[in-house]
């Protein structure tokens, strides 16, 4: 089978979750050609699992100090570059148009009538999942942004409805873990101002990583360059995560049992509804804003939740392989019964 994959380049959760449908696809024998959109192409790294990729303007949404602007997103979008690539990107010879939330793919698809798979978070959204931060500007934009004719929501828990857990690697529980070790991703906030809030916590040691390089000042905060390899190695032995709530990023947490203190994107329904299901499920904590007196109370919480998810892009692919059957309850509950969730301390 010949498929064309776009992924939503905008953040690292859509990219990270490519990179484990690329392994199992490849491991499969598919013919995978993909496509990201929504970043410059000097900002992507570790790609080298897709074999070469295209790469297209798309959609992309501008933040400024943590919130969404869309009267930012509607001035420097490009949209007669966008109708463009649209346009121009011939679907004819491929079996399977899969978008994980990628307009381009999605659209042009639409456009040529072959009917589309999405695979990600933001297809959930179609179920009776936690939701807040919605309005009807952000409703439109959910259900448009990357339209799809089948959906496979992606969830931490299934809330009752036919939805799948994270597409995420399944690396081994930690073994080692330093208490005192906490990794600090922001890429959305002024990363000089969440340096002066932390610098007040001289019993913890922070790794920053960010965008853009910035130096640190202080002995307790080191800030480090955006990589695959370094996030996931300091991730590995630390005891929690201070993030956006981003999907993927909260997902590998649970993975590794990591404690989590979110803070979503103001303006953005996604992130603030998974700070609403972080909270309902018990498995992290939130602020809304950068907040010194909630930082430090869950510095000092040693609870955490690790969750056990199964391999569900070999699921996927397995299902991709028996020809795509209905994605029944019976059939999402099967795998469901293979999580495991327990409490821990640090």
């Amino acid at each position: 089978m010949k498929i064309f994959y776009g992924v939503q380049g905008t953040g690292n959760g859509h990219i990270t979750r490519a990179r484990v449908m690329a392994k199992e696809l490849f491991a499969a024998g598919f013919d995978v050609t993909f496509q990201f959109s929504g970043r410059p192409a000097d900002k992507y790294f570790d790609m080298e699992i897709f074999n070469g990729y295209q790469l297209k303007d798309g959609l992309t949404f501008n933040t400024h100090k943590g919130q969404v602007s869309y009267v930012k997103t509607a001035l420097q979008s490009k949209p007669i570059r966008f109708v463009r690539d649209v346009g121009s990107l011939n679907l004819s010879s491929y079996d399977l148009v899969i978008s994980d939330f990628e307009p381009v793919t999605a659209w042009a698809a639409r456009m040529q009538q072959k009917p589309v798979l999405g695979i990600g978070h933001q297809y959930a959204f179609r179920h009776k999942i936690p939701r807040a931060g919605g309005d009807p500007l952000a409703e439109q934009v959910m259900k448009y942004f990357a339209p799809a004719n089948i959906g496979i929501g992606l969830h931490w828990h299934h809330f009752g409805q036919s939805i799948l857990p994270p597409i995420i690697e399944t690396p081994e529980f930690p073994q080692l873990i330093h208490t005192d070790k906490i990794l600090v991703y922001l890429p959305f906030e002024d990363t000089h101002e969440v340096v002066n809030l932390l610098s007040p916590f001289k019993n913890f040691n922070f790794i920053v990583y960010t965008p853009e390089p910035v130096a640190s000042q202080f002995p307790n905060i080191e800030c480090k360059s955006l990589s695959r390899h370094g996030f996931q190695a300091d991730l590995y032995d630390s005891a929690g995560i201070i993030s956006n709530a981003g999907f993927e990023l909260a997902s590998e947490c649970l993975q590794m049992g990591k404690k989590i203190l979110a803070k979503p994107l103001h303006a953005q329904m996604e992130q603030i509804s998974n700070a609403a299901a972080l909270r309902q499920l018990g498995y992290g904590e939130t602020m809304f804003d950068l907040d010194a007196t909630t930082i430090e109370k869950w510095l000092h919480n040693p609870h955490a939740v690790h969750v056990t998810y199964p391999n569900v892009a070999k699921t996927i692919v397995e299902w991709l392989s028996t020809g795509m059957p209905v994605l029944t309850k019976d059939f999402t509950d099967r795998v469901w019964s293979k999580v495991d969730v327990l409490h821990v301390r640090y």
